[in-house]
């Protein structure tokens, strides 16, 4: 949802059923050794004594035009709701990924604080109703479209946040780092990190039955916009059916609101009497929410946002070394692949098993074994790919407090709702004061 696009239509040539193909086979599957790291880190901004009430949207104006003379290494963007997001440049290493996003949240934080606003790290806005902060004619279309089947879609644009690893797609080769197994693995992985890293069971001050509410959305949403294409096969092929099959969420225009098509999909739009362009694929691109989307890298979209300063950095490091050490590779797929017969023949998020994870977390005891398992083996990778020991202490505390104990970070916030200490303690664990129940 942070993607860059211009709000005027891009003239040029149409392109067809074939073009779209080729395309998409050619600039979402970029393969080769992995060597680059990312992460898009996306937070809720809000007074941090009364983070229960809406911010003036002239106080998040003020606020972000300060930040945009920063001098960040990540892209810094702003959702629809007012959430920030910061998108690291590629990484070379999980060291320096690490490294340049704290550096540049300790000056967002700075900013912030001097205009007497705070980050917090929710999947989902445990206190406040969806309210829109951007009105951008891409904006307008994407709520008319998401209106059309329901709340969630709303929810989703102004009252979520997530953080996003994004992973080179990997080798041509078959092989632990091959392109098609990686594909596979953050398919089948996804529902462990979701059950893992859970944290938004709270909206509107109270319970909503799920673990991950974030995931939620994701699962009530249109399915042909949020879940994944069928995992046999040739993964290029099953995405640029994918996208040609896909809903047409709006059909932009520089010269009033963006049109809102029913039913129509970008294949028979290309077949059309008016046929799209290149620029309306690129942005088509953008419309399509499954977990994990192709953007010639992996974007694992599945994560919650996470509690703490640097929760951030345990999901990055975790989901680096099951990726990017062939070691932790292997024990990954190994330990995650009895899950799919469970998930069944329904691609995610829809299918049992990622319903299970988002609904029940780790009390799940397939997804808790299946993550004792995958936190082990990263704990034994990072080392290998130079995690520094303030990272292996803080996978190393997360694994205790909640992977261990069958646990999730959405439990806490249960547990506080219930007037409940959390097991151990730990820090962010009054909601600054307020009550939530109230």
């Amino acid at each position: 949802m942070s993607d860059s696009v211009s709000d005027c239509t891009e003239h040029g040539s149409a392109v067809t059923e074939a073009d779209v193909e080729a395309l998409v086979r050619g600039i979402c599957f970029k393969t080769g050794p992995p060597r680059s790291l990312g992460v898009e880190v996306e937070w809720l901004v809000h007074e941090p004594r009364t983070p229960w009430l809406p911010v003036p949207p002239e106080r998040l104006d003020a606020a972000y035009a300060a930040l945009r003379t920063l001098p960040l290494r990540s892209a810094l963007t702003v959702e629809p709701g007012g959430q920030l997001e910061l998108s690291s440049a590629p990484a070379a290493s999980l060291m320096e990924c690490v490294g340049s996003v704290s550096a540049d949240l300790d000056a967002v934080r700075a900013v912030l604080r001097e205009a007497g606003l705070a980050l917090s790290g929710h999947g989902h806005d445990p206190w406040r109703a969806p309210r829109r902060y951007l009105r951008e004619p891409r904006y307008d279309a994407m709520e008319r479209c998401l209106d059309r089947a329901g709340p969630e879609g709303r929810s989703m644009m102004c009252s979520s946040a997530s953080v996003q690893v994004c992973l080179d797609a990997g080798h041509e080769e078959p092989g632990p780092l091959g392109f098609g197994r990686r594909w596979r693995l953050a398919h089948q992985l996804g529902a462990v990190l979701v059950a893992a890293f859970a944290h938004s069971p709270l909206a509107g001050g109270r319970p909503t039955g799920w673990r991950s509410t974030r995931q939620f959305l994701w699962t009530a949403m249109d399915p042909g916009r949020s879940s994944a294409p069928p995992l046999d096969g040739d993964p290029r092929a099953a995405w640029a059916r994918r996208v040609l099959d896909a809903p047409v969420m709006c059909v932009r225009d520089g010269s009033g609101p963006w049109r809102v098509p029913q039913g129509l999909s970008f294949r028979a739009w290309t077949r059309s009497a008016d046929p799209p362009d290149r620029g309306d694929l690129d942005y088509h691109l953008t419309t399509l929410f499954p977990p994990v989307r192709p953007r010639g890298h992996l974007e694992l979209r599945m994560i919650d946002a996470q509690p703490g300063d640097d929760g951030w950095i345990v999901p990055l490091a975790v989901t680096a070394a099951l990726f990017d050490d062939p070691e932790a590779a292997e024990t990954a797929y190994r330990s995650v692949k009895p899950l799919a017969e469970r998930a069944g023949p329904l691609p995610p998020p829809c299918n049992p098993l990622w319903i299970a994870a988002a609904r029940d977390g780790l009390a799940d005891p397939e997804l808790h074994e299946a993550a004792v398992a995958c936190f082990a083996a990263a704990a034994e990778a990072l080392p290998r790919l130079g995690a520094t020991a303030d990272v292996l202490g803080a996978v190393a505390e997360f694994t205790d407090r909640y992977v261990a104990r069958g646990r999730c970070p959405a439990d806490d916030l249960l547990l506080r709702f219930h007037g409940k200490d959390t097991p151990s303690g730990g820090d962010d664990t009054r909601f600054h004061g307020k009550d939530i129940r109230t």
